[in-house]
């Protein structure tokens, strides 16, 4: 009699499986999405269907297959202006299969373009990346670090010290060698160096990301690109500072990737703004974020772990050749100091925020937000009010309030460096 329950059982569970395989997913709809580097459609779906993509030549197609999959309506198609796509078409493949293809304008290879997917929360993302930026920004994902919390716990000091002093003084003495024939250097009020300060400036959420949304429909996308252009702007009038527009339009930028395309460009900080929203709509006021420690620990987690990532600069300093140990201990010092730099000039711009309306938090803040994880960027994350205030909203769309905004960042920043010069930088004396 059990052995019977058992086979029923069995049988029932393959039913299910069935029942659970025959019920075939829907897209929905498509949209098309270009940056400076990247194009993207985004397929609108009801769960994360299974899919390949692939390019074909002669002439040249984009293909993307995707099982049980079901299309509910006429696919839009690409603008005629689109710079890469001409017209897409879709066919059915063994009566629940789909195969979408793409007829594209110019040729393109796996040398000159990369593919990659993006499935989660609803949307299937295809992009097609150029590969001098994708270079730049691609990071395997792994989940496990090559050294462990039980490896590190059996790891003397004094046995990591010898090796971290020797690996100091290779890269110190590297760095006078670099210097021997080097003219004096100009000093001022601050020494005058070689590069500018660059300031990598986030706008965020855009593109199909509106961000939050104010009472009168204003959507925080728009908001956060205004301020940051006109954040950018002073900056860039500032002899000896430089600004990156991590996002120069109304597109979406991938969490991670912001903060790579700051490393990219080697920036000396990086500001992320924002516009906060929540239920009661009475709650205003500004805020400062940097990076918890929480949020720290997982990021060295997932730098150790990969080899693309241990093979970059932390610190100037290389990963990719040093022991596990040796590789944490660096991180790790790389870290703190990013982290401390971080609250540093996130409390002299909350500073001068007070000069212009309410703060929600009268303290730098601490968050695990992506876009603040960069191991080597002191990085800040700033909500400039509350869009869901009715009051505030109507600021923010203000464009002399928006100027007010940047101002209050700009002078916390350029207070910030007047006393924290970043090595090899060239600063004019900053008017206080």
């Amino acid at each position: 009699m059990r052995r019977y329950w058992k086979v029923l059982f069995i049988f029932g569970l393959q039913l299910l499986a069935a029942s659970v395989h025959a019920e075939q997913i829907n897209v929905n709809a498509l949209r098309y999405w270009n940056t400076p580097d990247q194009t993207q459609m985004l397929f609108d779906v009801t769960s994360s269907p299974e899919h390949r993509v692939f390019l074909m030549n002669n002439p040249s197609r984009l293909v993307i297959d995707m099982r049980n999959v079901n299309v509910k309506r006429a696919l839009s198609q690409p603008a005629p202006s689109h710079p890469l796509f001409s017209q897409v078409r879709v066919a059915a493949k063994n009566n629940t299969d789909i195969r979408i293809v793409v007829d594209l304008k110019k040729d393109i290879s796996p040398k000159s373009m990369s593919l990659r997917t993006n499935s989660m929360n609803g949307r299937l993302v295809v992009e097609l990346l150029g590969k001098a930026q994708d270079a730049t920004v691609k990071i395997a994902e792994k989940e496990e670090p090559r050294i462990t919390a039980d490896k590190m716990s059996t790891v003397k000091v004094s046995d990591v010290k010898p090796v971290v002093e020797k690996v100091v003084k290779e890269e110190s003495q590297k760095t006078v060698n670099r210097k021997v024939a080097a003219a004096p250097v100009e000093v001022t009020k601050v020494a005058k160096r070689d590069k500018d300060i660059v300031v990598a400036v986030d706008a965020g959420h855009g593109g199909d990301d509106p961000g939050a949304h104010g009472q009168n429909g204003t959507e925080e996308k728009k908001i956060t690109l205004a301020i940051a252009k006109k954040l950018a702007d002073l900056i860039n009038e500032q002899p000896g500072m430089k600004a990156v527009m991590v996002r120069k339009g109304d597109y979406y930028v991938d969490l991670r990737k912001r903060m790579q395309i700051a490393r990219a460009a080697k920036a000396d900080l990086f500001i992320s703004i924002h516009a906060d929203a929540f239920q009661d709509a009475t709650v205003k006021g500004a805020s400062v974020f940097t990076l918890s420690n929480k949020g720290a620990t997982s990021e060295a987690a997932r730098w150790l772990a990969d080899s693309e990532n241990a093979a970059d600069l932390v610190g100037g300093v290389s990963l990719n050749d040093k022991e596990d140990v040796l590789a944490s201990v660096l991180l790790d010092l790389s870290q703190t100091a990013t982290q401390d730099a971080s609250v540093n000039v996130a409390r002299k711009v909350l500073r001068n925020f007070e000069q212009i309306g309410e703060l929600h938090y009268a303290s730098v803040q601490k968050a695990g937000f992506l876009v603040l994880k960069s191991p080597d960027v002191p990085s800040i994350l700033v909500e400039t009010a509350f869009i869901s205030n009715p009051s505030e909203e109507l600021k923010l769309i203000n464009t002399a309030h928006q100027s007010k905004i940047a101002g209050a960042i700009f002078n916390g920043v350029r207070s910030y460096f007047s006393k924290e010069i970043p090595t090899e930088s060239k600063v004019a004396v900053l008017d206080m």
